[in-house]
């Protein structure tokens, strides 16, 4: 029984030996190990990649500079054919019946006094009678809206006119009324 046991213990040494062994790695007397320490080393020359640049030639230069060549215009003949007339023509009627487009309104009053409003109104038609204004009342609020402008830079040159009048005056996004007389 004693042997056995020996021979049991002296067997499961062995087996676990083995398993160690064969989990560390193996190392063999040709191969060293990896040198990671840095060591100076001397720039290596790049190679010549002189072959694969392009090569190309300065162009001649002449010793005057070039002359401008004077033309006369060309007048074009028969650039309007008749169906693009007749295209013109319809988009030029269909152009009559649009009253509306995307523009900018000055907002020059908003408060709840009918006579601030109406003064404020007054005094900005009675310096600019070109521009166009409108009230609106919203319960309780008085809103006085001035101009249609197509452009931001029309609207903001009239509300540096504006400004002196009605000092809170702001600049707002509208649906404005376009002016046909003036097309």
């Amino acid at each position: 029984m004693i042997h056995l046991v020996r021979n049991v213990l002296l067997l499961s040494s062995f087996l676990s030996l083995a398993a160690c062994a064969a989990s560390t790695p193996a190392r063999s007397g040709a191969v060293a190990a990896p040198d990671t320490t840095r060591k100076p080393t001397a720039q290596a020359a790049p190679d010549d990649l002189s072959r694969f640049r392009p090569v190309f030639t300065a162009p001649k230069t002449t010793g005057l500079p070039a002359a401008p060549v004077n033309r006369a215009p060309v007048t074009p003949t028969a650039h309007v054919n008749p169906q693009i007339e007749q295209r013109l023509r319809d988009q030029a009627y269909t152009n009559q019946n649009v009253k509306y487009a995307q523009g900018f309104r000055i907002l020059a009053y908003v408060g709840l006094e009918r006579e601030q409003a109406m003064a404020t109104r007054r005094a900005i038609i009675s310096r600019y009678p070109e521009e166009t204004d409108y009230i609106t009342f919203k319960q309780p609020v008085f809103r006085l809206w001035v101009g249609d402008y197509l452009t931001r830079l029309e609207a903001e040159q009239a509300m540096l006119r504006i400004r002196p009048i009605a000092p809170k005056a702001e600049l707002q996004p509208a649906q404005v009324v376009l002016n046909k007389s003036v097309f």
